[in-house]
């Protein structure tokens, strides 16, 4: 049966938001809630939030492994989530496409507004149980990422952006990103693919001298160590790989670039004109201070076995 619309407060409390419930008897839920006259941003955060809420739930629970190669894999809890999102997603902008993390790409085939899906970031660490893993949502519009959200579903926190402002929201409260390189922690993620592996590799750059003189590096095997960059929690995220409208890293680095970091290529070029890979990095010392350590790299050239 149909119940009463609830009201949730956006983060200037200025106005409410409207959802229809409905209960619905199969779990993860016992109802659905669907989003009514959301702005872009609104619908954005709604979505990470319904995902978080099925990888919260499902924490710690026995989970069932989808292969997907060797060394990868999903769970029937990334299933659920991306579930929970597509529902919010295709009830409010049933003509915007979707490409999501474990459904594929679907819905109109020419549709300028797409939204990018990754229902849990951090899947290896959440088998192992390990609470470090995100929801990431963002919304591509001609182009460019325009609003996007980042869930941390087991600190209970999601930095989300408008395409002007970018908000941390912990207990209902949005307080403005800031970066900072004050932690000193650089993030690498060292996981594939690796299209420079002939002149780069992230692994290295872990074991490289001059970066321990200024910085002290990190593995989180998750994106939610990107959006960290945007708050001020690591001074800075290498990756790696194609990151243009890559579900995994759209949403991280659309909140980087609002919260004002500086987000490059490997080479320090623009995303969209360089080699690939991506620097994120707080402020311009530190970003110049990675590209340094990098280029090294580069000028040598490096090849690592591919069993690697």
């Amino acid at each position: 049966m149909p119940r009463s619309p609830q009201t949730l407060p956006t983060h200037d409390n200025s106005r409410q938001l409207s959802w229809t419930c409905t209960a619905r008897p199969a779990p993860p839920f016992q109802r659905y809630c669907a989003p009514v006259q959301l702005s872009d941003a609104e619908l954005a955060v709604a979505a990470a939030e319904a995902g978080a809420a099925v990888v919260r739930a499902r924490y710690r629970t026995p989970l069932t492994r989808l292969e997907k190669s060797a060394l990868d894999f999903a769970t029937d809890a990334d299933v659920e989530a991306e579930r929970a999102i597509l529902n919010v997603l295709r009830t409010a902008r049933p003509d915007d496409g979707l490409v999501s993390e474990e459904a594929g790409i679907f819905g109109p085939s020419n549709a300028s507004r797409t939204w990018l899906v990754d229902p849990l970031c951090g899947t290896l660490n959440f088998a192992a149980q390990t609470p470090l893993v995100a929801v990431n949502i963002a919304l591509r519009n001609n182009g460019h990422v325009t609003v996007a959200a980042s869930a941390d579903p087991l600190a209970g926190e999601l930095m989300w952006t408008d395409g002007a402002n970018a908000y941390l929201r912990r207990a209902a409260v949005d307080e403005p990103l800031r970066p900072s390189a004050g932690s000193t922690l650089v993030d690498v993620n060292v996981d594939g693919p690796y299209p420079n592996a002939a002149r780069f590799r992230a692994v290295h750059v872990l074991a490289a001298s001059d970066i321990a003189d200024s910085f002290r590096p990190r593995v989180s095997s998750t994106s939610l160590a990107l959006a960290w960059v945007a708050c001020g929690r690591r001074a800075a995220y290498i990756t790696d790989g194609n990151v243009i409208d890559n579900v995994h890293f759209a949403s991280g680095i659309a909140l980087c670039q609002v919260a004002g970091c500086i987000v490059t290529d490997l080479r320090g070029q623009p995303l969209h004109a360089g080699i690939g890979g991506l620097v994120a990095a707080a402020d311009e010392r530190t970003h110049a201070a990675l590209i340094a350590i990098i280029g090294k790299q580069f000028a040598k050239g490096t090849q690592m076995p591919q069993a690697f």
